[in-house]
């Protein structure tokens, strides 16, 4: 059952931060109050948006490839783990503080690995990826029958994929105990539960959540109540699905119901292309893909958006799980940015 929520923010409540953002798509937090964001311009890198909305930007220096983050995660001094969504090729490298790039997963059993969707690391330090599709370009396989996406796990033992078959793989997230590892799969439109083994596998793959009409998972994080945060994008809603998939919520909604017909009616027929993510004509947010808790009690939640330029923000009657990385010494990328 899906329901709207009692706390649903009218979007006069939404607070704007930052300005001149490239495809903030994924969305981090920080308990000094800076925000960190993927970021296209010049040959790729983070922004990072400090607490009075001044931007500066961790841009890759040097020679040699561009990289189209995705996702990313902060690493301890403020280095950054991207995931390169790339035309052909994907993978994981690491930015550091001065624009150095170095790889740090680019293949799995000496296959390269494909355009890559979200990195995320857990308190063992083993490192976790979403590759949302095998099939090249990513737009033939926004359908319902979507299925070659997988999560890969890199360890001592080495980089293997642990979880296959999935909808287009999108962000992951685990509980509060890291024994569950959630996945939403987008174009399966699918919110996923799988067991954590202690030797890194997966298994006990359950279904959380189905969702319906106009909704696209991406963005997923928890509060603290275990309930799951979700992202839609196109129909640029904000979905809390309950910790035991009861229920669902809808607590935030900037949809264009014409551009939201309109993809709706191509992802029913298998048409759905680029041009149904690539315009937004929805009034304030453009194509909601990442949420991140932060603020001093980790009730307010912020939006990166794959069209916007700016990050919103909104308060909310939940607390946010606190990410592993939010105490962080981060004190280097600071200097390094002048700040």
């Amino acid at each position: 059952m899906l329901a709207f929520s009692a706390f649903k923010p009218p979007m006069s409540d939404l607070k704007p931060i930052g300005s001149g953002l490239t495809r903030p798509e994924c969305v981090l937090t920080h308990r000094s109050g800076f925000l960190f964001c993927s970021d296209w311009q010049g040959r790729g890198g983070v922004a990072v948006v400090s607490p009075r909305g001044e931007v500066r930007r961790v841009s890759i220096a040097g020679t040699g490839s561009d990289l189209r983050p995705n996702g990313i995660a902060l690493e301890p001094g403020g280095s950054f783990l991207l995931a390169h969504l790339g035309a052909t090729d994907g993978g994981v490298f690491r930015l550091f503080p001065d624009g150095s790039i170095e790889p740090v997963l680019t293949d799995i059993d000496g296959a390269a690995i494909p355009p890559s969707n979200f990195p995320l690391r857990d308190r063992q330090g083993r490192l976790w990826l979403t590759v949302s599709t095998r099939i090249a370009p990513r737009a033939d396989d926004y359908r319902p029958s979507a299925a070659s996406g997988f999560i890969a796990v890199s360890d001592a033992n080495g980089a293997r994929v642990v979880a296959d078959g999935l909808g287009y793989a999108n962000e992951i997230a685990f509980s509060a105990d890291e024994r569950h590892l959630f996945v939403n799969e987008t174009f399966a439109r699918r919110l996923t539960r799988f067991d954590v083994r202690p030797d890194g596998g997966l298994g006990g793959a359950t279904l959380i959540w189905q969702f319906g009409p106009g909704d696209y998972p991406d963005g997923l994080v928890l509060d603290e109540d275990g309930g799951l945060w979700v992202t839609s994008i196109v129909s640029n809603r904000v979905i809390r699905v309950a910790p035991d998939g009861s229920t669902a919520e809808r607590v935030l909604e900037d949809a264009d119901p014409g551009h939201l017909a309109l993809a709706e009616a191509a992802y029913a027929s298998s048409r759905m292309g680029r041009s149904h993510l690539d315009q937004q004509p929805a009034p304030v947010l453009r194509n909601i893909s990442s949420l991140a808790f932060g603020g001093s009690d980790l009730r307010t939640a912020y939006l990166g958006c794959l069209l916007g330029d700016q990050i919103f923000s909104f308060t909310t009657s939940h607390r946010g799980l606190r990410p592993l990385h939010y105490d962080f010494d981060i004190s280097p990328l600071l200097q390094a940015l002048d700040f």
